[in-house]
């Protein structure tokens, strides 16, 4: 149940808007080179306009902006990182419920915001909102003009605030108009029963009729997609929002299903080594007269019953644990996922279960002669032992392919977090400002309060660190041949302390230095991966080509070695620095290990002193890097658990096949004892064949388990080579586990009184 709930979470992203098969997001492809093209999902602003008017199958478009901003409420400062510049026919394309406020007005004028139910009650408690001011970003006073219920969890669109795009337009002068500046997401609305692969196919042409070579960035190739709102939460793409994994998804739903089949198994096994118990049952009740097909109707029956009746626990050992699972998947899913028919389908699902793992026991059961077994001489067909002998080395080499896929999985996740990434991430203080411009102006004498703070070791001020996420600056670079090559690379904007601040080595040229006049304005340092990328074969060969990005020329002064600016799971991309203190984001501070707590606590009160228009807002680096493993250390712990779970389940089946084995085998037990035999004999010889069992599913399990995990591992671009002593552990694992779970009948049979065992005959 709870992995249904989680998989049904993960697939219902956004299905609670009307229109939901409708809705398509726009995406891009920008080919920079022969060799280099950037996959987003997001388009340029003047796209979604452009389109609507260009094509009468597009019925409405609406742009969403992602931004934080400052906020300031009856002289209370919040940072509020959830925001959405929208326009008016963000309600047309999709469903969010204005409960205060008229829905065609909210978002038309300029400094107009719409507010959800949770920070309208954050900001104003139990007051009307509507008509009150916010200020934003300490200068412009912003009316609430409407109030929408909160977005449900499941939606890729999370903000708390909606402020109108003319807004937008009235900050940044012409930023609706740059057809070259993705950054916006652009959603379609098409009518009903468009064929959206015909309409794509009319892209190439409408981007030829609105951008001319001449508007495209460095001779920039752009092409269009448009993608329905159903699979964009699946989707990878760069600056896409929230994405979800269906490799995750496939996983867990194999999992489950594995689960409910071990489970099956179990009962088939559990119910057919009790068979012995109930044979006397069968032989009476058949003499007296019931027949086959009243016995299988109720050993049927009692399946059934047993399956409704762990239907019952089950619903309400899910309601209690779900707020556990919820914060070990990281998600918020809510109990009433159960209505929309979802307890039915699991009501059913049990029922089956029922059915078909009571069928065989059934059938078997039902089908003993009475004269044999009422004369005590009942025994099962080889046919019977091979099938019960066959699901246990089944079980097994599930178990076994989940324990090789948790070890594999924690060693991954263990190498990414272990990895040296190239430059220094402990006690790296994060500080951001917002890019305050009064900070900017004072940031030096900023960075000098900072440095005077005992246990502070060094400042330094970036539009960006490590793992947090930076712009692609549209770029030309001369490469090898002499020639200005387009490029799309991964920028920060720095000052002079960075490189040094954050340990960055440099392996050719030099970092910046403010001995170097044009430093500020006509230089660039690059990482190894960008010499790589422009065909240079030694980092030497890149210091002193020439360079334009961003309105800017100059030489390259210095190459970097290559250090890991994202997770793991990508390559190390070209990257480059500049200095231009004047579009930074966010100070850090080097700080020492000793007295953590009172060091933060002195940089907050010089905080409040320095900077005291802004929250004080700070984060560590390897806080924020080791982030973007969040979802691999959720998938892992839910991994493991549910694989604990099933190999449990397992332990149950080969617990019931060990307790039919030596039911079958009591006597002998009893004759070998009279005659001779230790106790340590009869254990070894009972628990040999299972442990054949096991060692026949490892032999299986092994190749599959590989198959498997190698292509998990391929979604990573730095991983672990899969050695063998994984398998070998996972072997050793699994007899450990079925020795400790067939040695308590054997040793429990090996101890038994043979007097007892033997007086039957």
């Amino acid at each position: 149940m709870l992995i249904v709930m989680y998989v049904s979470f993960e697939l219902s992203y956004d299905n609670f808007h009307e229109k939901r098969d409708q809705i398509y997001r726009l995406n891009v492809d920008i080919k920079s080179s022969p060799t280099e093209t950037m996959k987003l999902g997001v388009g340029s602003a003047p796209m979604g306009p452009a389109l609507k008017n260009d094509f009468p199958e597009i019925l409405e478009s609406t742009r969403l902006f992602p931004d934080g901003m400052l906020v300031k409420v009856n002289n209370q400062l919040f940072q509020e990182n959830k925001v959405f510049y929208a326009e008016p026919s963000i309600f047309k394309v999709f469903s969010l419920q204005m409960v205060r406020g008229d829905v065609n007005k909210a978002l038309k004028d300029p400094y107009s915001m719409v507010i959800t139910e949770t920070m309208a009650k954050k900001y104003f408690g139990s007051d009307n909102p509507i008509g009150k001011t916010i200020i934003v970003e300490n200068k412009y006073p912003s009316t609430v003009t409407g109030v929408i219920k909160d977005i449900p969890n499941n939606s890729q669109l999370k903000c708390d605030m909606l402020y109108s795009v003319s807004s937008l337009e009235k900050m940044y002068q012409g930023r609706l108009e740059q057809w070259g500046n993705f950054g916006n997401f652009t959603y379609l609305l098409l009518s009903k029963g468009t064929d959206f692969a015909r309409l794509q196919a009319k892209f190439p042409a409408f981007l030829k009729r609105h951008i001319s070579e001449n508007d495209r960035k460095n001779g920039e190739d752009y092409a269009l997609f448009i993608e329905p709102l159903k699979d964009a939460y699946m989707d990878t793409r760069g600056w896409s929002g929230e994405t979800g994994s269906m490799s995750n998804v496939r996983i867990f739903s194999v999992i489950a299903l594995f689960i409910l089949i071990i489970a099956a198994i179990n009962f088939i096994n559990l119910t057919t080594a009790r068979a012995v118990e109930r044979a006397k049952e069968v032989g009476i009740r058949k003499v007296i007269g019931a027949i086959r097909h009243q016995l299988t109707t109720q050993f049927l029956g009692e399946s059934i019953i047993i399956c409704l009746i762990s239907f019952v626990f089950a619903v309400g050992l899910v309601v209690l644990l779900l707020p556990m699972f919820n914060q070990l998947a990281g998600k918020e899913i809510c109990s009433s996922i159960f209505s929309h028919g979802y307890i039915l389908i699991l009501l059913l699902i049990s029922l089956l279960i029922g059915v078909a793992a009571g069928t065989y026991p059934a059938l078997t059961l039902s089908g003993f002669k009475p004269i044999v077994v009422l004369k005590g001489r009942f025994s099962t067909s080889s046919k019977g032992t091979l099938l019960r002998k066959g699901l246990v080395v089944f079980q097994f080499t599930i178990s076994i392919i989940l324990i090789v896929g948790t070890l594999i999985v924690y060693n991954q996740l263990s190498y990414m977090r272990n990895q040296p990434l190239g430059f220094e991430k402990d006690q790296m203080l994060t500080l951001n400002f917002g890019g305050d411009e009064s900070v900017h102006k004072s940031f030096e004498e900023i960075k000098s309060e900072f440095k005077d703070i005992p246990h502070v070791l060094a400042v330094t001020v970036s539009s960006g660190v490590p793992g947090v996420g930076n712009p692609n600056a549209h770029s030309e670079i001369e490469n090898k041949e002499g020639t200005m090559q387009p490029t799309n690379i991964n920028m920060y904007d720095v000052d002079y302390d960075f490189i040094s601040t954050y340990g960055i080595k440099i392996v050719a040229g030099r970092a910046f230095s403010p001995s170097f006049a044009t430093d500020s304005t006509k230089a660039i340092v690059i990482n190894e991966a960008a010499a790589k990328s422009l065909g240079y074969t030694s980092p030497n060969q890149a210091i002193g080509k020439k360079f334009s990005q961003w309105g800017r020329e100059g030489q390259i002064v210095g190459v970097m070695k290559d250090f890991h600016y994202r997770s793991l799971q990508t390559n190390i991309d070209p990257l480059n620095f500049r200095i231009n203190p004047s579009n930074t984001w966010v100070f850090t501070l080097k700080i020492s290990a000793q007295n953590i707590p009172a060091t933060i606590a002195a940089i907050q009160n010089k905080w409040k002193v320095l900077i005291p228009q802004r929250p004080f807002d700070y984060s560590f680096v390897d806080d924020a890097f080791n982030k973007q493993y969040a979802t691999e250390d959720r998938f892992g712990k839910l991994f493991m658990y549910f694989s604990v779970l099933a190999i449990f389940i397992s332990c149950l089946g080969l617990l019931g096949l060990a307790s039919y084995s030596t039911l079958q085998r009591t006597r002998e037990i009893g004759i070998r004892k009279v005659m001779g035999a230790s106790i340590f004999g009869i254990v070894n010889m009972l628990s040999k064949e299972f442990l054949l069992l096991v060692i026949i599913a490892a032999v299986i399990a092994f190749p599959l388990a590989w198959l498997g995990m190698h292509k998990w591992l391929q979604d990573f671009a730095y991983r672990i080579d899969i050695s063998w002593w994984v398998f070998a552990i996972a072997g050793l694992l699994s007899l450990m586990i079925a020795i400790s779970t067939v040695s308590f009948q054997a040793i429990k049979a090996a101890l038994m009184n043979p007097v007892k065992s033997l007086r039957s005959e």
